[in-house]
């Protein structure tokens, strides 16, 4: 990974995948541009004609332990009515940055020997073309950077140097019955020019091989988003303190538009008294396989 950082993602942000575009990258075709959902200010656009109401709360909840069961038992109740009304809200599509690759491992541990802080992300997959039932057997593939800042296959692009196998915090699950996966990874350090995130993908139609899968369609291209305050406190704490390059806050993001769990943002339960026993990550994901 050669060049500036910032000056990669914000072109990569601007990019039409036309001329210049970074070769060997998905880009969204027509027809899922037709589907994105544009979301601003907390009002949610209409799509098809079909108004969208909230699958889960527009602002995350960030619950401690003890308030985690009663958290998590008011979304799934939020999702339930939801579903059954047959509305739900399209999760914003954007870019997938630069640091994607192709051919994910399919796996539920994505860490491999990475330090950082435990997060473990459960995802439930609903389906707008199908009055927002569980989307079953979607590979839902997800990686980010590590406390440095570097990601796997690009490491260098933030300026530090160590071992890259191209694999570390990259992965994939496929969803249950019930449209939901777990995949366990750890909170993601920063780099010049954007906030603390993580790339999504879903995929549906892939034919698994022995570690990783062929094939399929990517219905739905977003990224995943953290509570500001607990991201300050985490990004100040070993190992991610030794990346000292300028953190971009979630406020000031290129792609973040402040639509809550519609734009990405997680809601987190800690897993225990403190940020360094990690957290639970929750997401419902409303995609369009039309």
């Amino acid at each position: 990974m050669t060049g500036n950082t910032e000056y990669n993602e914000i072109i990569d942000h601007h990019d039409d995948g036309g001329e210049g575009a970074r070769p060997g990258r998905h880009r969204l075709d027509g027809s899922m541009k037709r589907r994105r959902v544009l979301i601003g200010g907390g009002a949610v656009a209409a799509a098809g004609g079909l108004a969208l109401a909230g699958l889960a709360s527009a602002d995350t909840t960030t619950a401690t332990a003890e308030s985690g069961t009663d958290a998590a038992a008011a979304t799934d109740a939020s999702a339930d009515a939801s579903t059954a009304a047959g509305v739900c809200t399209l999760n914003a599509e954007v870019t997938e940055g630069p640091y994607s690759l192709e051919g994910a491992l399919v796996r539920t541990d994505i860490r491999e020997d990475k330090e950082g802080f435990e997060v473990r992300y459960t995802f439930t997959v609903v389906d707008q073309a199908n009055d927002c039932a569980p989307l079953a057997d979607a590979l839902v593939e997800i990686w980010h950077c590590d406390a440095l800042g570097e990601y796997s296959g690009f490491v260098g692009g933030n300026g530090h140097q160590e071992e890259d196998n191209g694999t570390f915090l990259r992965g994939g699950q496929l969803t249950d019955a019930d449209g939901r996966c777990s995949i366990t990874s750890i909170w993601p350090g920063h780099y010049v020019s954007r906030a603390v995130h993580v790339h999504m993908r879903v995929h549906t139609d892939v034919t698994l091989t022995d570690d990783s899968y062929t094939g399929g369609d990517v219905i739905h291209t977003g990224q995943l988003f953290f509570d500001p305050d607990i991201n300050t406190e985490i990004q100040a704490t070993s190992p991610y303190a030794a990346n000292t390059t300028r953190e971009t806050p979630l406020s000031e993001d290129s792609v973040y538009d402040d639509g809550g769990a519609s734009s990405g943002l997680l809601t987190l339960t800690a897993l225990g008294s403190g940020v360094s026993d990690g957290y639970k990550a929750t997401l419902t994901v409303g995609v369009d396989s039309a």
